[in-house]
Order: structure tokens, then sequence, then C-alpha cells
């Protein structure tokens, strides 16, 4: 923890100061020079820092820009998906979540509750496994996860065999959903938000205990959150 509080610290001295000497940085922390130059290395190996012009100088590198750029992206995707999930949840009855790829998982960035939803989980922030969710689905279906090497089975209901998710299915359709996949009592649906680019980058789904969110109102209820998957897509920068 000690190191990363030191590399942490680098990094704010050069966001701060600019380009910087290693001696200067290993009296800023209070470390021998070997230990900032090591810090330094390895903040260079992963491109978070590199060498400037100056010899013996460093200053931040491309790769802060990259990060960034992808906390920029989830921020605006969070910011602009905001007025449409709270209709969305409105409209349903239900909680809308946005959730984007991250590590093999769909993680939820934002929530909006329906009038229905007096009390519920917040999912903001949660990492959750791609084939027992809506959200995950849909993001497998369309390249931007990966399955991964063994599906876990959460309850009985829970899909084990890759052939059985259709996703081929899901990307026809324009939806995907679960029945208590991921917890008894839980189903949701989801549809995918597209980036300018047209790729997949996050889902937008609606999750409600299942004797509100029947099986019965689920092609209702996807093609409700494929609409406002499209709105959301638009306001992203995605035209077709």
């Amino acid at each position: 923890m000690q190191s990363v509080d030191r590399a942490i610290a680098i990094l704010e001295i050069l966001a701060r100061e600019g380009a910087t000497r290693v001696t200067d940085l290993a009296n800023a922390l209070d470390v021998h020079k070997s230990t900032a130059f090591r810090l330094l290395t390895a903040l260079e190996q992963g491109g978070l820092v590199e060498q400037s012009g100056d010899r013996g100088r460093y200053r931040l590198g491309f790769g802060v820009v990259r990060l960034a750029g992808a906390a920029t992206a989830q921020l605006d995707l969070a910011k602009e998906s905001r007025r449409v999930c709270r209709r969305l949840a409105e409209q349903v009855g239900e909680t809308v979540n946005v959730a984007v790829p991250q590590d093999g998982y769909a993680v939820n960035i934002s929530q909006a509750r329906g009038p229905s939803a007096i009390s519920g989980h917040n999912w903001v922030g949660q990492r959750t496994p791609s084939h027992a969710t809506s959200s995950g689905k849909v993001l497998l279906a369309h390249d931007a996860l990966l399955l991964p090497d063994e599906l876990e089975r959460f309850t009985p209901m829970t899909i084990t065999d890759v052939r059985l998710l259709g996703l081929a299915e899901i990307r026809r359709r324009g939806w995907a959903f679960t029945v208590e996949e991921l917890e008894l009592g839980l189903n949701a649906v989801a549809a995918p938000i597209m980036g300018s680019d047209g790729s997949v980058v996050a889902a937008v789904s609606a999750s409600g205990p299942s004797y509100r969110l029947t099986p019965q109102r689920l092609p209702e209820v996807g093609e409700i959150m494929a609409q406002g998957a499209r709105e959301i897509s638009q306001r992203i920068g995605y035209y077709r």
C-alpha cells in the first residue's frame, strides 16, 4: 500500500509541477532516489509517466489521458442517460440501471427508481456477472464482454450452458432478459446502448420483483427499453 500511495503522490506532483527531476520527486516523497526511480519505472511501463525532452525529468504520460478519457466517457454516459432513465423508471414502474463492461463484468454506473420501487437494492458501482444479468447478456451478445471460462450458478434458474444463452436471438430481438437467474424473485430486461462508432458501449436495464415484472411483461418492457436505449445512444453521439 505504501508503494501505491507513493505512486499516486508522484502522479499528483507531476500534474501540479509538470516535468520534474527524479531527485526532486525523491525529496518530495522523502525517499531514496533509487526508490523514486523504481516507482517511476513501474509507472512508465504502464504509460502513466514518460521521460521529457530534458534528461532526467519525467512528466505525465499518455496513459493518464487514456484513463481520464475513459472516466469522462462514463461520466458523460451517466449524465446523458439520467433523464431518459428517470422517464423509463416512471414508465415501467421499476428500477432502471445503466451498466458498462469492465473487467469481464457488467458494472452499473447509474440508477433510477420507479414509483413501485419503494425500497430496493442500490446496484451502482457493483460488478454483476455477465451470463446471469440482462445487461451482461446484452454486452455478451454484442461482443462488449467475453464469456467467462465457467458460468457460475447463482440460482436454480441460472443458465450455465453457453448454447442456451441465446446470444444470436438477443442481437436479432434487440433486448435480453433474465428470469430469476441472479436472484430468486428478481427479473430484468435490458437493451444495448451504442457509442458514436456504432459499437455497443453499455446497456440500460429495468429490474423488479418477479410478481410484478412477470415473464408476460418482458416483451412489452423490452421494447420500451430498446426505445430508451436508442434515445440514450443518440444523446452520446450515435446516429444511424
